[in-house]
């Protein structure tokens, strides 16, 4: 068993085009079934279908109405998701900075069903094209729809086929189009917890035209954004970052399971603010580093683009378990590495069981508090590393030939 685990063997085709068929159609069917036996828009639980989207439909009918500064305010965006839906409903708050505004006030010109699945249907195919333009194999994109973390991002109606798509799309384009990748990178900024390091990754490559790229991209959706809402939209983002840190992340307000950063494990763990900060801290000055040496390395660029996108996913301390479909990203990477190259020791293995570890991140952190997303994303990010380097390794004597022949 240890042996076929090394080696990967154990992965068959038949097992890799059978297995996430059936996940596909189980859970297709089962999200069927499940709004087909909803009260309308609520589940049988009392929510919301999309859940948190009712933040993203409450918000976008403030900034229709002129009003978007009220949907940093909870009392308010609160009564406002409870008037979409006619009933007392759970409290999705609106945690985004108002560059994401427009997208919201977009999707509120539709009722409130259509709009949902607008977002859906525009997002999802964005994600697949991205990984079937990393690896355009057939068996890419089934492999893409049923990766876990996709199900758990149509089920509450989010946003990280989005920035999947952006990241991705980026790292695509990131030698062939820098500019085209910049504006990527820059549009990302709609969730800036996800791009801390990707200026210092461009900076420490030299790539220059898309970190001017991103920076004017963010400048100007920002300048677009106060001359569309005013400063007091940004005034009232600014101090809702309070709420958002005390209660959502300090304390778990979304739930310790849903949030698989390192932060969050201690703090399910019973450890304190100072020790878990301290922590995840640490954790993004290794991934920082680690990044820096990888990219100025002349390891392979895919490894490069999974390390990143796996990088930028461990570096903050409030990425949700629908946030990893961003993880589908890195694994694409590294896989379109392996296919031209070949898999090394317990690679194909390790990629699998990232692949599978959305599915059950949440309900394991639930019943066991034992971090399967966390530790998942390290191990991978982990293997990416030691993968970077034993390449280096046999190819610096090759180089090194080269040079005494010149």
């Amino acid at each position: 068993m240890l042996a076929l685990l090394r080696s990967g063997e154990w992965l068959t085709t038949e097992r890799l085009t059978v297995v996430p068929r059936m996940l596909l159609a189980v859970t297709t069917l089962a999200i069927i079934v499940w709004i087909g036996l909803s009260d309308g828009l609520i589940d049988l639980n009392g929510k919301p279908i999309g859940t948190d989207f009712s933040n993203v439909y409450a918000a976008g009918e403030f900034t229709l109405l002129g009003d978007p500064a009220s949907a940093y305010n909870p009392a308010l965006q609160h009564a406002a998701e409870k008037a979409v839906f006619g009933r007392d409903v759970p409290f999705y708050g609106w945690h985004y900075p108002p560059l994401f505004l427009t997208v919201a006030g977009l999707l509120a010109m539709l009722p409130y069903g259509w709009a949902l699945f607008a977002w859906m249907a525009l997002t999802l195919p964005a994600y697949a094209g991205v990984v079937y333009g990393i690896v355009p194999r057939k068996e890419s994109l089934i492999l893409a729809l049923a990766f876990p973390a996709v199900f758990i991002n149509l089920g509450h109606g989010q946003n990280g086929f989005l920035t999947a798509a952006l990241l991705g799309g980026a790292l695509l384009m990131l030698d062939r189009r820098p500019v085209i990748a910049g504006v990527l990178i820059g549009l990302l900024a709609y969730k800036p917890q996800f791009g801390v390091l990707i200026p210092l990754v461009l900076a420490a490559s030299g790539r220059w035209t898309s970190f001017l790229a991103a920076a004017a991209t963010v400048l100007a959706a920002s300048m677009a954004t106060y001359a569309l809402y005013g400063p007091e939209v940004w005034a009232a983002f600014l101090e809702s970052t309070e709420f958002t840190r005390g209660v959502v992340l300090e304390a778990g307000g979304t739930g310790w399971a849903k949030i698989q950063s390192l932060f969050s494990a201690l703090r399910h763990w019973g450890a304190g603010l100072e020790a878990a900060y301290t922590a995840q801290a640490a954790l993004l000055l290794a991934i920082a580093a680690s990044l820096v040496w990888l990219w100025r390395s002349p390891a392979a660029f895919e490894l490069k683009a999974a390390a990143l996108a796996t990088g930028s996913l461990l570096a903050t301390p409030y990425i949700l378990d629908y946030d990893m479909v961003a993880l589908g990203v890195a694994i694409a990477f590294f896989a379109a590495h392996g296919l031209r190259s070949g898999f090394r020791d317990w690679e194909i293995s390790m990629l699998a069981a990232a692949w599978v570890s959305p599915l059950v991140a949440r309900s394991l952190m639930d019943a066991t508090t034992l971090p399967v997303g966390l530790a998942a994303m390290l191990a991978i990010f982990a293997v990416i590393l030691r993968r970077a380097a034993l390449d280096t390794a046999s190819t610096a004597p090759q180089r090194s030939e080269r040079l005494v022949q010149a």
